[in-house]
């Protein structure tokens, strides 16, 4: 057991196995229940999962008085370094192409919630059957955490030229280095930069790549303290390491270890690159499949597909008039006219209708019986001149008021 103090914990051989419920049991030594809560491994795994391509964290346990902590994650069969450790033949290209489509789907799926691995390594990548997940998030940061972050980070044989050649200035494209180191080492069944040391690192990646451009090493520069130059190399380059890689392998595994951070792949581009064009399609059609199970296609009988046009006309109909009764709404009542009840009042008698005697002389019968027809009033405009018969002005008295004199200010 490994006592370990510092907010940022990592992984401990298991110490307890349970076969019966395929179980993983890792312990820790803690302080306080801060510090758990703290750890950016636990808080990683409660976010990412559950993902199918990122280990399954089950439950947390913390022990007040004797300060261990134990994560239960899903018992896996092995890592990437178990499987090809002693081999003396590669793995099939079928096999290596699906392990890296599956790590290329949980770097894309950590990267877009914000989250950095910065150890991917073949200890780290583990192995069910067929199915691969990514573990150990005891180093990860948040991708939009302030730089620098720790120099002295990741696996040596697996570390970025920016982590090695700056202060801490790198990002999540670090992940993306160590993956095509990780899927150089699957192929060939040999690391592909096995350095002794720093200085050896930096040696074994111009061996096999070159010197970086100018531009590169100019941008790493203005991150570090001290200077560095280096004579130039062509480099070997990998094709001439690994003569039994196909085209597209060779053209993806290029562009996941390009010196430049900035021309170096994403996880999501390498998703999307013509070495995984049979997975896309698999997952495809598996996806189809499943949409089908849950979602049958029901046969329709020919006489509703003729008339399917009527129906969708009565439905348009039926949509624009209630449109327009939510536009203007009717008035609450019966939709159809009634009539009244007559009232029966007794002791009254019949009333005669009697009118003014100004309406009797406009409205009135004529002499022949019949009724006027009322004409509409014409309106006259402002400027138009009326008849000054008709004109009727009110008399008028005029009075002069007698004028006020302002004196000291007032009234």
């Amino acid at each position: 057991m490994k006592s370990r103090l510092s907010p940022v914990s990592l992984f401990i051989s298991p110490l307890l196995i349970d076969l019966n419920y395929k179980l993983v049991i890792y312990f820790y030594l803690h302080n306080s229940i801060e510090q758990v809560n703290n750890l950016r491994e636990i808080q990683a795994l409660r976010r990412l999962n559950p993902h199918p391509n990122i280990l399954t964290l089950h439950e947390v346990v913390f022990d007040r008085k004797s300060g261990s902590l134990a994560l239960i994650c899903e018992l896996m069969d092995m890592n990437i370094y178990e499987l090809i450790r002693g081999r003396r033949h590669p793995l099939s290209e079928k096999k290596i192409r699906r392990y890296m489509y599956q790590l290329c789907k949980s770097l894309d799926h950590i990267h877009r919630n914000g989250i950095f691995h910065r150890d991917v390594k073949p200890e780290n990548i583990l192995i069910k059957q067929d199915v691969l997940k990514l573990g150990d998030f005891g180093s990860c940061r948040s991708v939009y955490s302030k730089q620098p972050y720790t120099e002295y980070i990741s696996t040596r044989w697996y570390r970025a030229p920016e982590c090695l050649l700056t202060d801490g200035f790198y990002t999540y494209k670090m992940d993306l280095w160590s993956a095509g180191c990780v899927f150089y080492e699957i192929t060939s069944l040999q690391p592909l930069f096995p350095g002794a040391n720093e200085l050896d690192q930096i040696s074994k990646i111009h061996e096999v790549i070159g010197t970086p451009a100018e531009k590169t090493l100019t941008k790493f520069k203005q991150s570090r303290a001290m200077s560095f130059d280096f004579p130039f190399k062509k480099g070997s380059g990998i094709p001439l390491l690994t003569a039994n890689l196909s085209p597209q392998c060779l053209s993806l595994l290029h562009a996941m270890v390009a010196y430049d951070p900035d021309e170096r792949i994403t996880a999501h581009q390498a998703l999307q690159h013509p070495y995984f064009q049979e997975q896309r399609a698999t997952e495809k059609q598996a996806l189809a499949n499943h949409r089908k199970a849950f979602f049958p296609e029901h046969p329709v009988a020919p006489e509703l597909l003729s008339n399917n046009w009527q129906i969708s006309k009565e439905g348009r109909k039926q949509k624009q008039s209630t449109r327009q009764e939510e536009d203007h709404p009717k008035r609450q009542g019966p939709a159809y006219l009634m009539e009244l009840p007559r009232l029966k009042l007794s002791g009254v008698t019949k009333l005669s209708s009697y009118s003014s005697p100004a309406l009797q002389s406009a409205c009135g019968p004529r002499a022949n019986g019949r009724v006027p027809v009322l004409r509409p009033l014409k309106c006259v405009g402002t400027n138009q001149k009326t008849d000054p018969q008709k004109d009727i002005k009110p008399n008028l008295r005029q009075y002069r008021l007698p004028t006020i004199e302002r004196k000291a200010g007032g009234y």
